[in-house]
C-alpha cells in the first residue's frame, strides 16, 4: 500500500493542509535539520519565499502565519489554535522570533516572508524557499521544499524520485484499484481487511484500531466545536457561521423524509467553518475537503441503526485505500489539479466508506468511489479572497450528500460498471494537467474574480 491511514488522516489546524499545515512542517523541518547540524545558534536572519499558489493565496490561507509557527517549532498536531493569534501578535510587536522556541533573532513577518503572487517554481505550484543566514550574511541553509497536498512536504529530489517505502513486507501491496480488487479476490478479504493487514506490518491490530478511533474522536470534537460557535468567520468576507443555526433548527424542528440530508449538511458545515476559522481539524485527505468524510461518518454513526465503532473503523480503513490510490497515481492538491483532487477525492473516499458499512462487496465499494469521483471531474479551485470559505464550505456539504448518493447507487447493483475507478482517477489527473492555472487555487479566476468582496 503506498500510504498508511496515519499518513492520509492527520491532525492539524485550518484553513489549509497544503497552505497551512505544509508550511508549518516545512519551516520546522529546515530548522530541525540546522539544529541537528549544530548550526541553529549561529542563525541571525531567516527569509522565506512562497511561490505559485502559496504566493497567490498565502495570506488568505494563513501561509505566512504558518511559516512563523514552523519557525517557532510548533507542529500541526499539537499547536493550540487558541494561542496562535497571541503568539504571532507578539512576534509582530517585538519584531523578533524564537527559532524552535529557544534561539531569538530579529524577524519582521512583512519583510522576511515574501509572497510571490505570479511566480511559480517549475517543479510544483506550491513551492517554498527558506534561507538562513549567519553573521556576515553567511548562508547556513538554502532549502527549496514543496507542499504537495494533504500536509505532505517534499524537496525537489523527493518530488522527482520518491523514496521507496520504508517497509516492503506488506502482504497486499497495491497502487491501483485493479490491484486492490485483485488482492481482495485472491485472498477473500474485504478492502478493510486488506488495508488492516498492511497496516499491521508496523502496528498491532489494537494500535491501528485505537489510532483510527482517536482520529474519529478529533472529528467529533471538531463537529461539536462547529455546532457550538456562533458569529462570523475571520478574513473580511463576513461569512456567517451557519452550522450552529442549522443544528439548533434540526434539534427543534419535526423531522421529515429528507432531514437526513440536512444533518449531513450540518456536519460538513461545522467542520469546514472550524477549518476556515483556523480550528483543529483532520486532513481528510486535505483541510479544504475536511468536512466530507466526517459528515458522512457522523451520519452513519448517529443516524443508522446498528452503527458502532467497528463500522467507524471499517469506514475509515476502506476510505484509506481509495485515498492512497488517488494520492499515489494522481493528486489531492487543489493547486495541482483543482478542487476535483480535494473535494472529489474526499467524496470518493466517503462513498467507499459508506458502501463498506452498508455491507458492500469490494466491487460495489470500488463502484461507489468511482461514482463519487466521476461526478466531481473538472471541479475548479477558485476561493474568493484566497479564503477557504466561498465556495469551499458549501462545496463540502454538497459533496457529502453526493457521497451517500453514490454509495446507495452502487449498492443497488452488483458492482459491474463500464468506467473503472482507475480510469476516472487518470481522467482527473489529465483534466487537472489541462486546467488553466487561474482555476487551481490561485484566486485568479472563476468565483474568485466574479464575486465582489465585501
Amino acid at each position: 500500500m503506498p500510504l498508511s491511514f496515519f499518513d492520509l488522516f492527520s491532525i492539524g489546524i485550518g484553513p489549509s493542509s497544503s497552505h497551512t499545515v505544509g508550511p508549518i512542517r516545512a519551516a520546522r523541518r529546515v530548522l530541525v535539520d540546522l539544529d541537528s547540524a549544530g548550526l541553529l545558534s549561529e542563525v541571525v536572519r531567516v527569509r522565506a519565499d512562497l511561490y505559485g499558489s502559496l504566493g497567490s493565496t498565502g495570506r488568505g490561507h494563513h501561509s505566512d502565519r504558518a511559516v512563523q509557527l514552523g519557525l517557532l517549532g510548533e507542529q500541526p498536531e499539537t499547536v493550540d489554535p487558541a494561542l496562535v493569534e497571541p503568539t504571532l501578535r507578539a512576534v509582530r510587536a517585538d519584531c523578533r522570533i524564537a527559532l524552535l522556541g529557544r534561539h531569538s533573532i530579529a524577524f519582521d513577518p512583512i519583510d522576511d516572508i515574501v509572497l510571490h503572487r505570479r511566480q511559480t517554481l517549475p517543479e510544483h505550484p506550491n513551492g517554498m524557499r527558506f534561507r538562513c543566514y549567519g553573521a556576515g550574511d553567511r548562508v547556513l541553509a538554502d532549502r527549496v521544499l514543496f507542499s504537495i497536498g494533504g500536509g505532505f512536504v517534499v524537496d525537489a529530489d523527493e518530488l522527482r524520485d520518491p523514496p521507496p517505502a520504508a517497509d516492503a513486507a506488506e502482504p497486499y501491496p497495491f497502487t491501483t484499484a485493479a490491484q486492490l480488487l485483485a488482492a481482495c479476490e485472491a485472498s477473500g478479504l474485504t478492502i478493510e481487511q486488506v488495508v488492516l493487514a498492511n497496516e499491521t506490518v508496523t502496528r498491532t491490530p489494537d494500535q491501528v484500531r485505537d489510532g483510527v478511533l482517536q482520529i474519529w474522536g478529533v472529528m467529533q470534537e471538531c463537529v461539536r466545536n462547529g455546532f457550538g460557535t456562533d458569529g462570523r468567520l475571520p478574513g473580511g468576507l463576513n461569512v456567517l457561521r451557519r452550522a450552529p443555526l442549522l443544528y439548533r433548527q434540526l434539534l427543534h424542528d419535526k423531522p421529515d423524509a429528507l432531514t437526513g440530508m440536512d444533518w449531513i449538511t450540518a456536519y460538513a458545515l461545522a467542520v469546514n467553518e472550524e477549518n476556515a476559522a483556523g480550528g483543529r481539524v483532520v486532513t481528510a485527505p486535505t483541510n479544504g475537503a475536511a468536512g466530507v468524510i466526517p459528515a458522512v461518518l457522523h451520519y452513519y454513526r448517529e443516524h443508522i441503526p446498528g452503527a458502532d465503532d467497528d463500522g467507524v473503523v471499517r469506514f475509515l480503513l476502506t476510505a484509506t485505500a481509495i485515498g492512497a490510490i488517488i494520492k499515489t497515481t494522481a493528486s489531492i492538491s487543489g493547486a495541482e489539479v483543482g478542487c476535483q483532487g480535494e473535494v472529489g477525492s474526499a467524496c470518493a473516499m466517503a462513498a467507499a466508506g459508506m458502501a463498506a458499512v452498508m455491507g458492500g462487496s469490494p466491487r460495489q465499494i470500488e463502484n461507489a468511489a468511482e461514482i463519487g469521483m466521476e461526478h466531481n471531474l473538472g471541479l475548479t479551485c477558485d476561493p474568493v479572497g484566497g479564503l477557504v470559505q466561498v465556495p469551499c464550505i458549501e462545496r463540502n456539504a454538497i459533496a457529502a450528500v453526493k457521497a451517500v448518493a453514490a454509495a446507495r447507487t452502487a449498492m443497488h447493483f452488483d458492482g459491474t460498471h463500464l468506467v473503472s475507478l482507475d480510469t476516472v482517477i487518470k481522467t482527473m489527473r489529465d483534466t487537472g494537467a489541462d486546467m488553466m492555472s487561474k482555476y487551481k487555487e490561485t484566486s485568479l479566476g472563476g468565483l474568485a474574480v466574479n464575486v465582489t468582496e465585501c
